[in-house]
C-alpha cells in the first residue's frame, strides 16, 4: 500500500515526525478523540503535552498516527531522563535546561543538537509514563478499566518524605523480587524432590542479597535530592515530648528544658532492660524446643498410621508454632516500647535507635532461630523446607488481617453509625463537613513506619537465608508485596488519620538492619553451599581445601559489597578496616565451623546418628561455639557500627545537658 505524505505541506513548520503509532483496525473514534487528547493535554492534566497528527492513507484509513514535540519540549524531556551531553570544556555532564548555552553545539535554532535517536527515546518515554487519572475505564471500551495511581511524588507531596521512602522502598523491593521469583518457579518444577540440588539457586541468592540493597542506595539519594532532602542540613534535635527531668538550662542553646542524668538512664538499660531481652531470648529458644518436640510427636504419628489426615498432621505444628511467633513479637513490641520509654531517652531519634534493637534482635531470633537449628543441627532439609514455607504464608496472612483488614472493617463499622447520627442531627451546619471531622476524629493514629519496615525486614530474611531450599519464597513474597501495596494505601487514607510530614534523606537505621541481614544471608548461603553434595563431590580427598574455598568465597563477596559501598557512599566509610579485620576473623571461625559440619555423617534424613556420647557431646560443643563465636563477632561488629551511628547527641556536642 502506497502511502501520500502531501499532507505535511499543512503541518505546523515546526513539526517533526519522530514516532510513528498504529491503532488497531476497528478502534471506535471516541476512543482515538481520547487518546489522541492524552497525548496532547499538559503534562499538569496528566497527558504528555506532545504533537501528534493522522497520517491518511490512500484508502482512507486513520489508524496510523505521527508524534512529535516541539523543541521546548524536547530538551525539557531530555532533562527528565537525564541525557548526557558534552559541555564546551569538553566534560560530559547531565543536560539541564537552565544551563543549556553551557553545551557543545547547543543554539536555539538548531534542531541536531539531540540525536534522532535521543529524541524517540524521549518521546517513548514520555509515551510509556501516561497514567490514568480521574478515568476508570478506556471511552469506547467500558470492558477495559483503569487503575488511576500514585506516584511517588504524588505520596510525597501529601504525606511527605518519610511515608513517600516507604513506599519507593516496597515498590523497589517488590521489583527486585521479580528476579528471584522468575528463577524460583523453574527450580521448584524440576528440582522439588532433590533437597540437595541447591547450589546454583543459593549462589545467586548470596549475589542477589548483596547486590539489590547498593542499587537502593542510588535509587534512594537520587529521589531524596529531588525532593531537596539529601542535603538537607541537621539542625539541633529538640527533647522529645516524653521526656522528663529537672528542668535546666542547656549550655548549647541556652533553652530552659529537663535535664536527667545519662547515668541514669545507662543503669536502667544494663540493669534492667538487657537482662529482660535476655530473659525472652531464652523464653523464645525454650518455646523453639517445644515445637520440635511437636514435630517428633507428629512425625511418630505418621509413621504409625500412614493416612492422609496423618500427612496434614505433620504441618499443624508448623502453623501453631507461627501462630506463636507472631503473638510473642507482638507482646514484645509493648514491653519493648514500655521499656525504651522507661529508659527517658532524651531525644527521638535516641528512642527510636534502642526500641529498634530491641525488637530487632528478639524478632531475629524468634523467626529464624528454628530455621538455623533445622538447617545447621538437624540437617533435615524437607523439614527446613516446610517450615520455612509455613513460617513465611502464616506470617503474611496473619500480618495483612491484624495490619489492613481487621482495622479496615472497623472503621466501616464506624462510619455506617457516624452517618446515621450525623443524619439524625437536625442543624444548618454544613453536614459534609460534620461527617468529615466525625469521621476522621474516630480514626486510629498511624504511629510511623516501624511495623510496615520491621515486615519487610522478616520478609526479606525469609527471601534470602533459606528460599534456596524453597524457591517458591521469593514468589509469595512478590505477591504479598502487591496486596501489601494496596492494603497500606487502604490503611493510609481510610483506616487512620494523615501523618504529619517528616522530611528524612533516607530509610534511616532500616538501611543499616538489611545491611546486616544480607551480611548474615551471604554466610549462611555459603555454609549452606559448602554443605551441599555437589560441593563436596568437587574435594574428594582434602576437606581443608573446600572449607578455605567457602571461606574465600564469603570474605570475596563481603570485600566486593564494602567496595560497593565505597563507590555508592555509604556512611560507615569511617568504619571500613574495622569491618575488614573482621570478616578475616568471622571467616576463620566460619571454616573451623565447617570443618566441624563435613566431618559429621547426616546422610539420614531423620535426627542426626551419632555413635556415642562423646561424640555427642563433642558436636554439640564445638558447635556451638563457632557458631555462637561467628555470630558474636558480627553482631559486635554491626552493633559497633549501629551505635557510632545512632550515638545520641551528647557524644556530637549538642547534648552536653546530659553531662552536666
Amino acid at each position: 500500500m502506497k502511502e501520500t505524505w502531501s499532507f505535511l505541506d499543512t503541518l505546523e513548520p515546526n513539526f517533526r515526525p519522530l514516532v510513528v503509532i498504529e491503532l488497531a483496525k476497528g478502534t471506535k473514534k471516541e476512543t482515538i478523540e481520547w487518546f489522541t487528547k492524552r497525548i496532547v493535554d499538559k503534562k499538569a492534566n496528566g497527558g504528555a503535552q506532545l504533537l501528534i497528527k493522522p497520517l491518511v492513507t490512500e484508502n482512507g484509513d486513520e489508524n496510523i498516527y505521527l508524534v512529535g514535540a516541539s523543541q521546548l519540549r524536547l530538551l525539557l524531556g531530555a532533562e527528565t531522563v537525564g541525557l548526557v551531553k558534552e559541555c564546551n570544556d569538553n566534560s560530559m555532564r547531565s543536560f539541564t535546561y537552565s544551563s543549556r548555552k553551557t553545551f557543545k553545539d547547543f543554539a536555539d535554532d538548531n534542531h541536531n543538537f539531540l540525536t534522532m535517536s535521543e529524541c524517540q527515546y524521549i518521546i517513548k518515554h514520555e509515551l510509556e509514563n501516561l497514567r490514568a487519572r480521574d478515568e476508570k475505564m478506556i471511552p469506547g471500551y467500558p470492558q477495559a478499566k483503569l487503575y488511576p495511581g500514585k506516584s511517588i511524588d504524588e505520596i510525597r507531596s501529601y504525606f511527605g518524605e518519610t511515608i513517600a521512602l516507604y513506599f519507593g522502598f516496597l515498590e523497589y523491593f517488590t521489583f527486585a523480587l521479580i528476579p528471584m521469583a522468575v528463577i524460583g518457579i523453574p527450580y521448584y518444577v524440576f528440582a522439588w524432590e532433590d533437597y540437595d540440588k541447591y547450589v546454583m539457586f543459593a549462589t545467586f541468592n548470596l549475589l542477589w542479597s548483596t547486590v539489590i540493597l547498593e542499587v537502593w542506595k542510588r535509587i534512594c539519594a537520587a529521589m531524596t535530592y529531588h525532593w531537596g532532602t539529601l542535603l538537607m542540613k541537621r539542625q539541633f534535635e529538640e527533647p522529645r515530648p516524653g521526656f522528663h527531668g529537672v528542668l535546666g538550662i542547656n549550655p548549647v542553646t541556652g533553652r530552659e528544658e529537663p535535664v536527667y542524668s545519662s547515668i541514669k538512664r545507662q543503669l536502667r538499660i544494663y540493669l534492667v532492660s538487657v537482662p529482660f531481652v535476655c530473659l525472652c531470648l531464652y523464653f523464645s529458644l525454650y518455646v523453639m524446643m517445644i515445637y520440635f518436640d511437636l514435630e517428633h510427636w507428629a512425625l511418630d504419628y505418621h509413621e504409625e498410621n500412614k493416612s492422609t489426615f496423618s500427612s496434614l498432621m505433620l504441618y499443624v505444628p508448623s502453623i501453631i508454632y507461627a501462630v506463636v511467633i507472631e503473638i510473642m513479637n507482638r507482646i514484645y513490641r509493648y514491653a519493648a516500647e514500655f521499656l525504651t520509654s522507661w529508659e527517658n531517652h532524651r531525644l527521638e531519634s535516641s528512642y527510636q535507635n534502642h526500641l529498634i534493637l530491641k525488637v530487632l534482635v528478639f524478632n531475629f531470633l524468634n523467626c529464624f532461630a528454628s530455621l538455623f537449628y533445622i538447617a545447621f543441627v538437624l540437617f533435615d532439609m524437607k523439614l527446613l523446607r516446610q517450615s520455612l514455607a509455613t513460617l513465611l504464608i502464616t506470617s503474611q496472612i496473619l500480618n495483612q488481617f491484624a495490619e489492613s483488614l481487621l482495622p479496615y472493617w472497623l472503621q466501616k463499622r464506624h462510619v455506617k453509625k457516624m452517618k446515621k447520627h450525623t443524619h439524625s442531627l437536625k442543624t444548618d451546619t454544613d453536614l459534609s463537613l460534620v461527617e468529615q471531622v466525625n469521621l476522621e476524629k474516630e480514626m486510629g493514629t498511624y504511629f510511623g513506619t516501624f511495623d510496615d519496615y520491621l515486615e519487610l525486614f522478616l520478609q526479606f530474611g525469609y527471601v534470602s537465608l533459606f528460599s534456596c531450599v524453597y524457591p517458591l519464597a521469593a514468589v509469595f513474597a512478590v505477591l504479598n508485596n502487591i496486596t501489601e501495596i494496596y492494603s497500606d494505601a487502604l490503611k493510609m487514607c481510610r483506616v487512620y488519620k494523615r501523618p504529619f510530614a517528616e522530611p528524612t534523606a533516607n530509610i534511616g537505621v532500616w538501611q543499616l538492619a538489611f545491611e546486616t541481614m544480607s551480611v548474615i544471608s551471604v554466610v549462611t548461603n555459603c555454609v549452606l553451599i559448602g554443605m551441599s553434595p555437589q560441593v563436596n563431590a568437587l574435594f574428594p580427598d582434602s576437606k581443608m581445601d573446600l572449607v578455605l574455598t567457602v571461606a574465600l568465597v564469603e570474605v570475596s563477596l563481603t570485600s566486593n559489597s564494602v567496595q560497593i559501598d565505597v563507590f555508592v557512599g555509604n556512611n560507615t566509610k569511617n568504619s571500613g578496616n574495622y569491618t575488614n579485620v573482621v570478616d578475616y576473623e568471622v571467616n576463620y571461625v566460619l571454616a573451623s565451623s565447617l570443618q566441624i559440619t563435613l566431618d559429621i555423617n547426616h546422610k539420614s534424613t531423620g535426627l542426626l546418628k551419632f555413635k556415642s556420647m562423646d561424640n555427642l557431646i563433642h558436636f554439640s560443643v564445638m558447635h556451638v561455639r563457632t557458631f555462637a563465636l561467628a555470630s558474636g563477632i558480627y553482631f559486635i561488629r554491626y552493633t559497633g557500627i549501629f551505635f557510632y551511628l545512632v550515638r545520641d547527641e551528647s557524644d556530637q556536642g549538642t547534648d552536653l545537658t546530659e553531662a552536666v
